[in-house]
């Protein structure tokens, strides 16, 4: 017995199967990208985020030894898909990174206030929210807004693929911005301000909950057995959390992919005026009755960006030795500090300044800086964001214990001994690092009946692979370092240099 958990990100699609005991089985991956129209706009073909998951669950089908029960689909947020009343695709889905609706934040903060739709939505008002952009739609291409029926996730859209309902469920739904989260249903004031009707956002369930049994017409083409079940799943940041087997106060859930995302979990919403001020996001979790705090910032892309632009060599060697071209680059570093500091604001700043206008800077470049130095100043960047984050999300949530990393970022100990260094707090990686596609299977698993809640899922499918003390000598070496970076983004904010 097998479960499929798939998972649709923004650049790269997962599909992995594991055992009743959480044991990957077999792993497909698939990259794709967006389309650029214009400057600050982001959209890519529906149809290629289908054939890119349609190719990645064949693959895992084949590689996987026993049969494939159930499956369940991750996917980002934000991003959402046109489609009319016979589920075809109207238009390209816009991105969750699109920035086109800074008109209809400006519209939506005038009407409603920042605070307000945090009370209502857990959301801070950011052009990245589908309804914004949803809206914009409606002003401004108002052919594709009268000929849409559903505004479908990402997830949602693959379940329809599939042959069934295409159902959201509460942390989906969550990333709209046009979701209340005490209610647990659309909010009637988000849309009155909008215009948009209640009837073109998809039915809810609950993550877990089954959605449908897959089709043997649909089945042939994905390799997979007719009849299996198929679950409503959730938001890739809560089905990692999940997979990550992070349930309890004080620890949290490190995504180490495009963006970094810290998830910590709550009993209710965290909608505190601090929270406001540090742009975090609180929604519902895949986890019944339970909520998440979310913060996050560019990570993964960034390192994306090094590779595809200064690290061709490596690239080439890796696709030679079949290496990872990120221990490729690592090899040659030591455990000193690299003493430049690089924001990694290329596509904007995360948590907690949420500035879609930030850009990345390079600090304390001198004639002997080497390639690699900036590379290793990319890493600690990431890390002293992560440290920044920590540090919020601990003045509202209490002491953080344990980080449980997966994703790229946890494939690398050099990586995870930096961050444990930097951080000042221990830094688990977990045997599975998939997490994603493992929250997802564990969701599948329960629409199955392989397990009776989440709960027992993860009692039975998580562990940590390894963990990683703070190196006290090595901190105390990045003191100077991180002091230099904590000034860097308020200085260049202000126009000043420190």
């Amino acid at each position: 017995m097998s479960l499929l958990g798939i998972d649709m990100g923004t650049s790269t699609c997962k599909a992995a199967t594991f055992d009743e005991h959480g044991r990957l089985l077999a792993l497909a991956s698939r990259e794709y990208s967006a389309q650029v129209p214009k400057s600050g706009r982001m959209e890519m073909d529906p149809e290629k985020m289908w054939q890119v998951a349609v190719d990645a669950i064949r693959d895992v089908a084949t590689k996987t030894p026993s049969q494939i029960e159930a499956l369940a689909i991750s996917s980002q947020g934000e991003t959402f898909i046109p489609v009319d009343s016979q589920g075809n695709v109207v238009a390209n889905a816009i991105m969750n990174a699109d920035n086109r609706a800074v008109k209809q934040l400006e519209f939506f903060e005038k009407k409603l206030g920042r605070e307000k739709i945090h009370s209502i939505t857990g959301c801070v008002l950011h052009p990245m929210y589908s309804l914004l952009k949803i809206t914009w739609l409606k002003e401004s291409m108002p052919e594709i807004y009268d000929n849409t029926a559903k505004f479908l996730s990402v997830g949602d859209y693959i379940l329809s693929r599939v042959g069934v309902q295409p159902y959201t469920d509460y942390s989906l739904a969550s990333r709209t911005m046009a979701f209340d989260i005490k209610q647990l249903n659309w909010s009637k004031d988000l849309l009155e301000v909008s215009g948009v009707e209640q009837a073109r956002f998809p039915d809810i369930q609950p993550s877990g909950s089954v959605a449908g049994k897959l089709h043997p017409s649909i089945a042939e083409s994905l390799g997979l057995p007719a009849g299996i079940i198929i679950a409503v799943g959730g938001h890739d940041q809560c089905c990692g959390a999940l997979g990550s087997g992070v349930i309890d106060v004080g620890d949290v859930a490190d995504s180490a992919g495009s963006y970094e995302c810290l998830t910590v979990i709550s009993a209710s919403p965290n909608l505190s005026q601090t929270a406001l001020l540090s742009n975090l996001n609180s929604y519902c979790h895949v986890i019944p009755d339970k909520y998440v705090t979310l913060a996050f910032f560019p990570a993964g892309v960034v390192m994306r960006w090094f590779r595809e632009q200064f690290a061709l060599t490596e690239v080439e060697n890796a696709a030679r030795t079949g290496d990872d071209v990120y221990n490729l680059l690592t090899e040659e570093l030591d455990d000193n500090p690299s003493g430049i500091c690089f924001t990694p604001h290329l596509i904007g700043s995360g948590n907690p300044t949420w500035n879609v206008n930030a850009t990345g800077a390079v600090v304390g470049l001198n004639l002997s800086s080497k390639r690699l130095d900036i590379f290793q100043a990319i890493m600690e960047g990431i890390a002293c964001e992560l440290r920044t984050n920590i540090k919020v999300l601990e003045a509202l949530n209490g002491k953080i214990k344990l980080i449980c990393t997966t994703g790229g970022g946890a494939k690398s100990e050099y990586w995870l001994q930096l961050r444990a260094d930097i951080i000042g707090k221990t830094v688990a990686s977990m045997r599975n690092p998939e997490a994603v596609c493992l929250g997802a299977a564990m969701l599948a698993g329960v629409s199955a009946g392989t397990y009776p809640d989440v709960w027992d899922a993860v009692k039975n499918m998580t562990s940590v692979k390894k963990t990683f003390e703070p190196n006290p000598n090595r901190s105390a070496k990045y003191e100077k370092q991180i002091a230099q970076y904590d000034k860097l983004y308020p200085a260049l904010k202000s126009g000043k240099v420190f």
